[in-house]
């Protein structure tokens, strides 16, 4: 038995286009997107 999930073809995106029309310039998303921006990863690498 398979389990295929139906898709609408007529919808644009899945999601919007841009994190910009998504999330309000207030949100703690972005907080944080800053924030790990400036951590430095190379150990987890």
């Amino acid at each position: 038995m398979y389990n295929f999930i139906e898709c609408n073809r007529n919808q644009m995106y899945l999601m919007p286009p841009s994190l910009k029309e998504w999330l309000p310039e207030s949100h703690l998303a972005w907080f944080v997107m800053d924030a790990v921006e400036q951590m430095d990863l190379q150990s987890f690498i």
